[in-house]
């Protein structure tokens, strides 16, 4: 998967056409394609758990626990969202031609999409020292921070969705320049560090030598290790070139790893609280919403949130949710500093009964 048709496939998806082309063209590192021959069944030694699945090429027939059977074609309106995803179990898949399957984790994706929506929002601005101000869109977008190595094996990993607000207003930026240290070995760490530009060196002493142990380039982030362990720094770093940090205070990133207070709700007492008055919030993009959703559901896309404060009524009750509860709890915190009254949906639809979505 590496030329420009790819990323066309993958702009017509849902809820990956919300990405731009430089977000599409890193998602198709992560995404698996899979050819299938007429009369085989792709989910038989490879089932759908944990993962998003679409039909870019030929005809599948899927038949579900309910006895329903439903044709699915690459060009149809069905292909353009992940398969089996709020239906009954599938029974079986036939390919009533040669196929081609797209897959990619679902906890990666929808990671993906929930700080895409957060970082495309324009009001939200970065603090920066040493040069003039500036969006954080355009600073976060290209500065690696959220690139999909970093969602998945960086400290971002495990940020809650909620803070990702907090963390954006909190982030600094500053100019660096050729030969400056900025982390010392042995002494106490104040600050986690990405490199938005330019290059740096890891290096320790090893009896009595400066050993380099790493080069790092734009997107390469540092630092943590003292910040969690709450020990002296194991290295040097040192700039190689002139260039640009994004750093976060040790008592910011500490405080951003701890999950905020939000009242979650299984399905069960969400559907009681709804039954009361309350107000099923779909905080998707509205493609995702139109395709299925929570009955009399409002769509509110989280990267609008901010948008409808003094708009939404206060005196209402919502319930968020989302696909995951990612998108929702980041959402609701929103909200809820906002002085809204918001709950969220546990596991948003993925703990949601088939029969009740629409």
């Amino acid at each position: 998967m590496q030329d420009i048709l790819d990323i066309r496939v993958l702009a017509a998806l849902e809820p990956i056409s919300s990405f731009g082309p430089a977000r599409l063209r890193e998602l198709l590192e992560y995404c698996h394609l899979e050819t299938l021959e007429q009369g085989g069944d792709p989910f038989k030694d490879n089932p759908l758990k944990g993962q998003s699945v679409y039909l870019v090429k030929g005809e599948l027939e899927v038949v579900y626990t309910d006895t329903n059977r439903v044709l699915i074609r690459a060009d149809s309106e069905w292909a353009r969202h992940p398969i089996g995803k709020r239906q009954p179990e599938i029974l079986s898949a036939t390919a009533l031609s040669r196929i081609q399957l797209l897959r990619v984790d679902d906890e990666l994706l929808d990671q993906m999409v929930t700080w895409d929506q957060f970082a495309f929002h324009e009001d939200t601005k970065v603090s920066v020292e040493k040069e003039g101000s500036e969006s954080a869109v355009k600073r976060f977008l290209h500065s690696g921070m959220f690139s999909a190595e970093n969602l998945s094996n960086s400290p971002f990993a495990k940020l809650p969705s909620a803070n990702i607000g907090k963390l954006l207003d909190k982030i600094d930026a500053i100019a660096v320049w050729d030969k400056e240290v900025i982390v010392q070995e042995g002494e106490e760490g104040d600050y986690f560090y990405l490199l938005e530009s330019g290059r740096a060196q890891v290096s320790r002493l090893i009896g009595g030598i400066s050993k380099v142990l790493a080069e790092l380039k734009a997107g390469d982030i540092f630092g943590e290790e003292a910040l969690i362990s709450g020990t002296m720094r194991n290295a040097t770093v040192v700039m190689k070139s002139n260039g640009v940090l994004l750093r976060l205070k040790k008592q910011d990133f500490l405080e951003l790893m701890q999950e905020p207070l939000l009242h979650s709700l299984t399905y069960h007492e969400a559907k009681e609280k709804v039954a009361e008055g309350s107000v099923w919030l779909d905080v998707r993009h509205p493609p995702e919403y139109r395709y299925d959703k929570l009955t009399n559901a409002i769509n509110v896309p989280l990267s609008e949130v901010r948008n409808v404060v003094g708009v939404l009524d206060k005196q209402t009750h919502y319930v968020a949710y989302c696909q995951s509860g990612r998108r929702s709890a980041a959402a609701a915190f929103l909200l809820v500093q906002a002085g809204y009254k918001v709950d969220v949906l546990k596991n948003g639809l993925w703990s949601v009964p088939v029969a009740q979505i629409q």
